[in-house]
């Protein structure tokens, strides 16, 4: 019996020999490599390595809905507006041996209708009696106008000092940070090409050539005169800004000035003035305020401007009151030529004030305000002629 046993074990011991060698003799398949998405520190929260790569990326955005309700300005026009936009952002950002390679990007789809359709110069502080039901859309059985827009907001590339692309003006201090209304502010996203020097704790100063034609909020106004008659000639060269900034613990300070060319040609009076400028000076402050509560802070701000009234936030067409529910628009021009062709330039100032107060860590509210005042030259239709004073809230 003890054989048997002994031969039995012996023969399955053969069998676990040969099959084994057989299992070593087949080809192995080994598991393809995983790539991990690792988190990128170096820029901050949210980033994350492309795989495969030394370029560090974010992903963001924000959907909006926004409703408004007041007055009717015509018998077609509704008392209401609503609002709906997608805004994605994408920022990438790879370590060179030169500094920072910093792409950017921002674009925004919008639907709006009523009084966010109807907005003089993309202002929703200031309504026009705008384009209401139209006989074509309501024979239709449609509904009152509305409007889908597409927006490249920012595109730009930072390399070191350089920032070239579509990006925030370097005039601009406090744009709309807290607000989704426009304040009437300089706030203006454009093309440009830009130099800025760091010299330590938080002190930096940048040069920058401006396309103020493709802003947006505050652009470049045109000239009025007697019969529409005068134009602005083109310009040699993009608007140049400067400014000087810190951003320390405490908060951040900023001042910028704006150099344009406003040249003028009126056949009929046969004016042609190629001496005209423009220019805008600004200051701004904000203080931080964590003694109230984390988070809270102030904006003070302040700008004149001569023959460059953009640089106040003005642009387009303006109205207020009576005057716009009337149907009327009192146009803002840089420049105005009279009936003695005579030039003149067009004068502003403005003052920002912005509180941010967190009541908890998610909860929080925003007081802003704003007033300008222009003085203007010559305003066709308008009593009281040149040097007529213009003031805003």
């Amino acid at each position: 019996m003890k054989l048997v046993k002994s031969l039995l074990l012996g023969s399955a011991a053969g069998i676990a020999a040969v099959a084994g060698a057989q299992a070593a003799d087949l080809p192995s398949r080994k598991a393809a490599p995983v790539e991990y998405v690792r988190v990128c520190s170096a820029y901050g929260a949210g980033f994350f390595y492309i795989p495969g790569t030394d370029t560090c990326l974010r992903v963001g955005g924000r959907v909006r809905a926004e409703y408004t309700i007041g007055s009717r300005y015509g018998d077609t026009n509704d008392g209401y507006g609503s609002r709906s936009r997608g805004r994605l952002n994408v920022d990438a950002r790879t370590a060179t041996a030169y500094g920072t390679l910093r792409t950017f990007f921002r674009y925004e789809l919008t639907v709006s209708s009523g009084f966010y359709n109807s907005t003089v110069g993309g202002n929703q502080g200031i309504v026009s009696p705008g384009a209401g039901r139209s006989n074509a859309a309501v024979a239709a059985g449609g509904l009152t106008s509305n409007s889908t827009a597409s927006n490249l907001d920012l595109a730009f590339i930072q390399f070191g000092p350089i920032t070239a692309g579509r990006a925030q003006s370097f005039f601009d201090f406090y744009a709309n940070d807290w607000t989704f209304s426009t304040v009437r502010t300089a706030d203006s996203r454009l093309n440009l090409l830009a130099y800025t020097a760091t010299f330590g704790s938080g002190f930096s100063a940048t040069i920058s050539l401006e396309d103020r034609i493709t802003g947006t909020g505050g652009r470049e106004n045109g000239v009025v005169s007697p019969g529409g008659a005068s134009t602005l000639l083109g310009t040699n060269f993009p608007d140049v800004v400067a400014s000087l900034r810190v951003d320390q613990g405490w908060g951040s300070a900023q001042l910028s000035a704006a150099l344009t060319q406003r040249s003028v040609n009126n056949v009929a009076l046969g004016v042609r003035n190629e001496d005209e400028w423009g220019f805008a000076v600004q200051g701004g402050v904000k203080v931080n305020l964590p003694m109230l509560a984390a988070g809270d802070a102030l904006f003070l701000q302040a700008a004149y401007a001569d023959g460059a009234l953009g640089y106040l936030g003005w642009g387009g067409a303006f109205g207020s009151g009576r005057i716009l529910a009337q149907g009327a628009q009192l146009t803002v021009n840089d420049i105005s030529v009279d009936v003695f062709g005579n030039t003149k330039t067009a004068t502003g100032w403005s003052v920002v004030a912005a509180l941010r107060h967190f009541w908890t860590p998610t909860l929080r509210s925003e007081l802003v305000a704003s007033y300008s005042e222009l003085k203007l030259g010559y305003v066709p239709g308008q009593p009281g002629g040149p040097g007529r004073g213009c003031p805003s809230a």
